[in-house]
């Protein structure tokens, strides 16, 4: 007869190796997925960095493209993390809006944010904004929501929708702002951080 306590142990310890195998290739992927791009980026030197092997890359992520998938909703969750925690207890939720969409231009500036999310992962998945940006488009429909609750902006708006647009123009921005000579980028991030703000107060009844 097995022993049921030693089996649920072994179990345990088979799932959090399974799980520090799965960090271990999604940390290395971000990273050369950063530096290099999809394209360019070996699933050999990749797993290879880590100790690994491209089979455990393939049992975790069923493959590269599925690898970049992995990266790409662990980097939203990230970022929706972050900006959720930056707008802690304010109580004006458009107020918390133009504060989460001024750092999330500053994040999304980043290179490694700007080739994962904005050029490798619209070219090689796919992804509309919804499936590259769902959490902080939630995030921001919530806020806008409760702006509407509160009688701030007009019900007659869908807040997702509005999210969406504000979100796509937070993206097209933070390229504009990263394509830039370094000598024009603090111009172009001082011009669309006033601009931010600008469209959000115009969104008050």
């Amino acid at each position: 007869m097995s022993n049921s306590f030693l089996d649920v142990g072994a179990s345990r310890t088979r799932a959090d190796m399974l799980e520090e195998t799965r960090i271990k290739l999604l940390d290395a992927a971000r990273d050369h997925f950063g530096e290099y791009g999809y394209a360019d980026t070996s699933m050999d030197d990749l797993t290879a960095s880590v100790g690994l092997t491209r089979g455990a890359l393939y049992h975790h992520f069923g493959g590269k493209s599925g690898l970049l998938a992995a990266v790409v909703d662990a980097l939203d969750t990230e970022l929706d993390a972050r900006l959720t925690e930056l707008i802690a207890g304010e109580p004006d939720p458009l107020t918390a809006l133009d504060k989460r969409c001024r750092a999330d231009l500053e994040l999304s500036s980043r290179p490694d944010i700007q080739r994962i999310l904005f050029q490798d992962a619209p070219s090689v998945l796919g992804r509309t904004v919804d499936a590259t940006n769902s959490h902080c488009v939630a995030s921001m429909t919530s806020l806008l929501t409760a702006a509407q609750t509160q009688d701030l902006i007009t019900p007659d708006v869908s807040a997702h929708s509005l999210a969406v647009l504000i979100n796509g123009a937070l993206i097209d921005a933070s390229c504009w702002i990263a394509a830039a000579p370094k000598g024009e980028q603090a111009r172009r991030r001082a011009d669309t951080l006033t601009a931010i703000s600008t469209l959000i107060r115009a969104l008050r009844v």
